[in-house]
């Protein structure tokens, strides 16, 4: 038979054995504080991070000013490449949005980009959106004038013909300098009246004005067609009679180059050389 411990021994063991219990306690208390206040500071972090977004949210820097639309470049606009559009016509279509009562960010830009492309002389617009602070950068990019039109070689151009064969009227002239266009003199009469002119009719008239040069080597000043079966080209000291625009006008154009030289070396006064005819070939002097 296995003797038995001393009563003191029995009694040493068990508070060894409460005093381990209670610091287990201890331990697993301390742990579920450490767990409370983790969880307690992960709310008032979290809490904090929605009330920091919301003030930046709030800022007034992510809205644009309430009188961004009516004028250009005034901090928080900047209209930018209208050389022939004129910035009022841009910003009365601008005043018909309002201004929006939100970020920038979540602003939806197309409308204004459709409403301002349906003025005459506009290809395409580009809307840049910066923020803090908020502003926008409206981008226009302008259709290329390519023909002018006037009755007489003596009166500004009254409209000019852009690239698409897009008609524009008087007001949106002048031109820019920069603008290097060819002047068509023409009354608009009917049977040839410019405003029934198609893009395929401008582009030959624009290249006509471009072989005249090519062969040339002159700039053409004007090219008449008020009477349009009987067409006329001014170079800088002599006239060309072309006469109809048909299909062999290009053909009679190249002949420039070999009569050219003759004609300068004229003293009389040349009234005009005549290219009607493909084949044959005529210097008219004045009488």
């Amino acid at each position: 038979m296995k003797p038995r411990k001393p009563d003191y021994e029995n009694n040493i063991n068990i508070a060894r054995r409460v005093k381990i219990n209670q610091m287990q306690r201890n331990v697993r208390r301390s742990q579920m504080g450490l767990r409370r206040l983790r969880t307690l500071i992960r709310i008032i972090m979290f809490g904090l991070l929605v009330f920091a977004a919301y003030k930046v949210y709030k800022l007034p820097q992510w809205y644009l000013e309430k009188n961004a639309f009516s004028s250009a470049n005034n901090g928080s606009l900047e209209i930018i490449g209208n050389k022939i559009t004129p910035m009022y016509k841009i910003i009365s279509v601008l005043r018909q949005t309002p201004v929006p009562q939100q970020p920038i960010y979540l602003f939806d830009t197309k409308q204004i980009e459709k409403d301002i492309e349906k003025l005459e002389p506009v290809k395409n617009v580009y809307i840049r959106r910066f923020w803090f602070p908020a502003r926008i950068d409206l981008i226009i990019e302008e259709r290329k004038p390519i023909l002018s039109i006037s009755p007489a070689e003596n009166v500004p151009p009254i409209a000019f013909f852009a690239e698409g064969g897009k008609l524009i009227g008087r007001e949106y002239l002048p031109l820019d300098k920069s603008y290097k266009t060819i002047l068509v003199l023409t009354y608009g009469t009917k049977g040839d009246d410019y405003r029934n002119w198609d893009e395929e009719k401008i582009n030959k008239i624009y290249m006509l004005a471009r072989t005249i040069e090519y062969y040339s080597d002159e700039e053409v000043k004007y090219l008449d067609f008020r009477n349009p079966k009987d067409i006329y080209a001014q170079l800088p000291d002599v006239k060309i009679r072309l006469g109809e625009m048909n299909s062999t006008i290009y053909n009679r154009v190249k002949n420039i180059s070999s009569i050219l030289p003759e004609v300068r070396t004229m003293e009389q006064k040349v009234k005009y050389i005549d290219l009607q005819w493909e084949n044959a070939q005529f210097i008219k002097l004045e009488e």
